[in-house]
């Protein structure tokens, strides 16, 4: 009986774990580079994460459009930044330096 139990218990955390897995989201990248995101549009779901990549020669921010909650601060050259996403919805983002730098991200 004890041998049945154990695994039972071992085949119901073999089913858990997979879901686990997938709970915690997936990772995205985004280059920052020419001066411009790459991607300029990403898609994503809550859960996951996004890191953005400064590969440029001058610092770069990620900064909400409209009051919208996405702050990296300075990004210097060579350096990221992650942010994981909370909410639905659209976030449209620039470069506070270079405000002609946009992005958009669509959590979904």
């Amino acid at each position: 009986m004890l041998h049945h139990a154990a695994r039972a218990l071992v085949f119901g955390l073999a089913l858990a774990l997979p879901a686990a897995a997938t709970a915690a989201g997936k990772t995205h990248a985004v280059r920052i580079e020419g001066m411009k995101f790459e991607p300029e549009r990403l898609e994503a779901a809550v859960g996951d994460t996004i890191t953005w990549t400064n590969r440029d020669v001058v610092p770069h921010t990620v900064t909400g459009a409209a009051g919208r909650a996405l702050e990296s601060g300075t990004i210097a050259p060579g350096g990221k930044w992650t942010y994981r996403v909370r909410t639905k919805g659209e976030i449209a983002y620039v470069c506070r330096f270079h405000p002609m730098m946009k992005g958009v991200l669509v959590a979904k």
